[in-house]
């Protein structure tokens, strides 16, 4: 009976490493994996809270906005150090994690060009979307008239945070997440899909269409990644796009329109 134990303890190890060869998520490290619970569930639940609180609130005041904006500052500039710090710790180059230069002119063409096309069609969108009736336009309004600038004061403060949220966001989900899971052996696309799922689930606290709009974003974002090997693009096509939300959206809310193009990083 010893023997015979043994033996299919033995060849219960030897089955489970020849399943951990296959399955590559299984070598993901123990520290990805807390970092993409945090991405994927902690993240998102932080955002419904917060927003939750907002929206119980009758008012949204100038202080309230600046704490919200700082306090979003802070917290995705220390998630981006702590996943650094972990990357630093696993031996991740720049290259695997897209931070690269290597031709800067093509990358400066891209980022700004992309992003001009960008802002362009944003902007649009928000004046297509500032004629939809108000009683059409659904919890949105409410939400952007939270979080979204509402005077000059407010906008340096807001710009700080879109260009944040470009640099951050894009360093965790297109840098992080898409290096992380091509270690493992995850198809490229694939990456790019999952990336964005979680992309999207940061954001649910616009509910279930900005999910999906900032779904497809992340595609667009993380297809960028791909075809550039870089993340820079990407950041200036993320940070036009928050931008023109804030300067077009503090423009048709007074107007009393809504804001129901995709919004990115202000949670």
């Amino acid at each position: 009976m010893r023997v015979s134990g043994r033996v299919l303890f033995c060849r219960t190890v030897a089955y489970l490493r020849e399943v951990g060869r296959k399955c590559s998520y299984l070598r993901m490290p123990w520290d990805f994996w807390v970092i993409f619970f945090a991405l994927g569930v902690l993240l998102p639940w932080r955002g419904r809270a917060r927003m939750k609180k907002l929206l119980a609130m009758p008012h949204v005041g100038l202080m309230e906005r600046l704490v919200l904006y700082a306090s979003t500052v802070a917290f995705q500039w220390l998630a981006v150090a702590l996943v650094g710090w972990r990357l630093w710790a696993r031996g991740y180059t720049a290259q695997q994690l897209g931070i690269t230069f290597r031709d800067r002119t093509t990358l400066l063409i891209a980022g700004i060009v992309g992003a001009a096309v960008i802002a362009t069609l944003q902007w649009l969108n928000l004046r297509r979307v500032s004629r939809i009736p108000p009683e059409s336009r659904g919890p949105l309004q409410a939400i952007a008239e939270r979080i979204l600038p509402q005077s000059a004061v407010e906008m340096p403060p807001y710009f700080a945070l879109a260009i944040t949220a470009g640099l951050c966001e894009e360093f965790l989900y297109r840098g992080f997440a898409m290096a992380a899971f091509a270690q493992v052996g995850m198809s490229a696309w694939l990456a790019v899909l999952v990336s964005s799922i979680l992309f999207g689930l940061a954001h649910s606290y616009q509910g279930r269409g900005g999910i999906v709009m900032t779904f497809v974003v992340g595609l667009a974002l993380g297809a960028s990644r791909l075809a550039y090997n870089s993340v820079v693009p990407a950041i200036f096509w993320h940070s036009a796009i928050d931008i023109v939300a804030g300067v077009a959206g503090r423009r048709y809310l007074k107007r009393s329109a809504t804001l129901q193009a995709v919004f990115l990083g202000s949670r």
